[in-house]
């Protein structure tokens, strides 16, 4: 039985404030929005001649050149590699933050020093270490490249997961196994939808590490495994080829503002009631 939320006038936002906060969001929006205007001019100039302030001729020929530098197989390995690195490390921090929070596990506070050590290391000198064990191991790069940028998204994925099971309140589960409720219902029926938005922001910030990743990917990958960004590296080590590196780049952007609108929505869910949980 869903329950509808009463509007009451304590609750509802007033007029001044609202339009402050629209006002805010716009601005941040323009703010954040306009370093990618100079990517989208670039991306459609075939001239820019200096002094002129804008292109003085426009086309698609960036398109071809981003095509002959491999951008369309690179954006669908960065693509694959932030899916896969999403799920892993979210799939891990959430498991490791319920243990954490919830005391099963000992020695805690070891384990969540080594939770967070990723992020203290720099990431060259730790992977340089990692690069020879794989080598050693005979692990493929791909799958070696998988493993430490989910290693290096867990610290990410266990903060905010144990950030949400700090407010998650158990009893949910223990009046759905009095319903008679078994392990799976309750994971899908009442675990799952309460944390849901922290779910989809930790494999926001899980999805980020891999998407925008450089080093690991160069190091471990050893050349066999290129993504989006060395693409990108590569082609802007060169002359002439900045409308290319201007629509590579602003391609790089939509994937994350995608998500980031998704991970909004979600957060924007009203909450559900005890009743509707157990229901």
């Amino acid at each position: 039985m869903a329950v509808t939320a009463v509007d009451s006038p304590l609750t509802r936002p007033r007029g001044a404030g609202r339009i402050v906060r629209r006002t805010f969001a716009v601005v941040l929006a323009v703010w954040f929005a306009l370093p990618l205007l100079p990517l989208v001019l670039w991306s459609f100039a075939d001239r820019w001649s200096f002094p002129s302030a804008l292109p003085t001729e426009f086309g698609i020929r960036s398109l071809d050149q981003a095509i002959a530098f491999g951008a369309v197989p690179a954006l669908g390995r960065s693509l694959v590699l932030g899916v896969v690195v999403a799920v892993a490390a979210t799939l891990l921090g959430a498991l490791a933050a319920r243990a954490l929070t919830f005391g099963a596990v000992p020695g805690a506070r070891f384990v969540s020093v080594l939770l967070f050590a990723p992020i203290a290391l720099p990431p060259f000198a730790a992977v340089l270490g990692v690069n020879i064990v794989l080598l050693r191991a005979h692990v493929p790069s791909a799958v070696g490249v998988a493993m430490v940028l989910t290693v290096m998204a867990l610290p990410y994925t266990a903060f905010v997961m144990r950030t949400a099971y700090g407010a998650y309140d158990r009893s949910y589960e223990e009046e759905a196994r009095l319903l008679g409720a078994g392990r799976l219902q309750v994971l899908r029926r009442v675990q799952l939808p309460l944390i849901a938005p922290a779910l989809a922001r930790a494999a926001f910030l899980a999805f980020l590490v891999a998407w925008s990743d450089y080093i690991v990917t160069l190091i471990v990958g050893g050349g066999e495994v290129v993504t989006l960004p060395i693409v990108v590296a590569s082609a802007a080590a060169g002359l002439g080829n900045d409308a290319a590196v201007a629509l590579m780049s602003l391609s790089a952007v939509v994937p994350p503002v995608l998500l980031l609108i998704g991970v909004l929505a979600c957060g924007r869910r009203r909450p559900r009631t005890r009743k509707e949980v157990v229901a």
